[in-house]
């Protein structure tokens, strides 16, 4: 069994964890990959008393996520910590020139893992952020974003979390269908591409082979 009673699963992360969430509502999971995951789990352990909670904010980079992560994360007592960050930590470089880098990013999410395992006795599971070459313009991005990409592979290989290789299969999925088919802006999933991430989080707890 992957999952215990009363498991308390907390998803975390920037706005394709948000995705339409209710902040006014705390049991709100929006209408993206954490509630296709709620609706999976719940379905298959209905024994379980399994409990979900989202606290993804749009717009946030890695250094945000450390500002709030006593409240949204450390003081629900989640069971299960699901971390998806990365993507505006080098989007904002291009939009605004507020760069972030490899070393900064690193400091901050290992900060975040620290102060996880120091406080919680929680399964990790860390989500690499991943860019679609569509626009064009995104082919760019892979200079600033491959570094941070890597620096969340290494720290779940260091911290023995579990990984979801999001980029490599958002491009192998974009074999199958043209990219924008599963990310139209290159950055924020479709339907059928939260249905990819939903896969992808299944299969690294164990649930899908």
């Amino acid at each position: 069994m992957v999952f215990n009673q009363n498991d308390v699963v907390l998803f975390q992360g920037d706005s394709i964890t948000d995705w339409g969430r209710n902040y006014e509502d705390p049991s709100s999971l929006g209408v993206g990959y954490a509630l296709m995951l709620a609706g999976r789990l719940g379905h298959l352990y209905p024994d379980l008393n399994l409990k979900f909670i989202n606290r993804g904010i749009s717009g946030n980079r890695a250094v945000d996520l450390q500002e709030r992560w006593d409240r949204d994360c450390l003081e629900l007592k989640p069971t299960w910590v699901s971390i998806y960050i990365g993507i505006n930590d080098t989007w904002r470089r291009y939009d605004s020139g507020q760069e972030t880098s490899a070393a900064d990013f690193e400091a901050a999410y290992r900060d975040l893992i620290e102060r996880t395992r120091k406080t919680l006795d929680a399964k990790l599971i860390l989500l690499e952020p991943f860019v679609l070459p569509v626009p064009e313009d995104r082919k760019g991005w892979r200079e600033d974003l491959d570094p941070k990409i890597q620096i969340v592979r290494e720290l779940a290989r260091e911290y023995g979390a579990l990984l979801v290789p999001l980029d490599g299969l958002f491009s192998a999925a974009s074999a199958k269908a043209e990219s924008a088919y599963w990310a139209p802006d290159g950055v924020h999933p479709s339907p059928a591409g939260h249905a990819l991430i939903t896969d992808a989080w299944l299969r690294a707890v164990g649930v899908l082979s």
